[in-house]
């Protein structure tokens, strides 16, 4: 049989999870919180997230640190509190090289850099961020791995732990943010 006919196993489920994210008042409290509930330190990462314009959903490249790549595909809808975000990763060997095949292909939207704390505890990551143009905040994201019901406990219980109330939760992402702030300048 040629190659390109071996049977292969169909692709794995698309990732999920739950997200939220806040403007931060302390990035200070925000730390000590994390510490307290035995969130472990991952250290800090610079990011530069390059959306790019698609017609469906987000596609950024994420260069970390100035050199490692990720590009990140997601949909998720544009409300305040805790959403639920479809996404797919793929590391990117050459981020320079990546971006400007993406740049030819779609044009940049918007560039989005931040100082990235990140912490993990059981199914989440808590971001503790300060982004340019926008400054700090939190952000919480719980993979579905163990149910949606335990990823909303999760959630439920890191929103009342780092006293963030739904209605403060900030709607779509750091890109549209930014965006809004832009335009409003304008």
């Amino acid at each position: 049989m040629p190659a390109d006919f071996v049977s292969r196993s169909p692709p794995s489920p698309v990732p999920k999870n739950l997200e939220i994210k806040v403007p931060l008042a302390s990035t200070t409290a925000a730390v000590r919180t994390a510490r307290r509930i035995g969130g472990r330190n991952q250290g800090v990462l610079h990011q530069d997230d390059i959306y790019y314009r698609v017609c469906k959903g987000r596609l950024k490249l994420r260069i970390i640190n100035h050199r490692a790549g990720e590009l990140i595909y997601y949909q998720r809808p544009d409300t305040k509190g805790g959403r639920q975000s479809d996404y797919s990763i793929a590391p990117v060997p050459d981020p320079d090289l990546m971006d400007a095949v993406l740049r030819s292909a779609f044009g940049v939207r918007v560039v989005v850099k931040k100082r990235r704390r990140l912490f993990l505890y059981k199914n989440a990551r808590i971001h503790i961020d300060i982004v340019e143009g926008l400054g700090p905040y939190l952000e919480f994201e719980v993979v579905i791995n163990a149910g949606k019901p335990q990823a909303q406990r999760l959630l439920a219980y890191l929103m009342h732990t780092f006293g963030i109330q739904n209605k403060n939760t900030a709607a779509g992402s750091y890109s549209d943010l930014l965006e809004r702030r832009r335009k409003k300048k304008h």
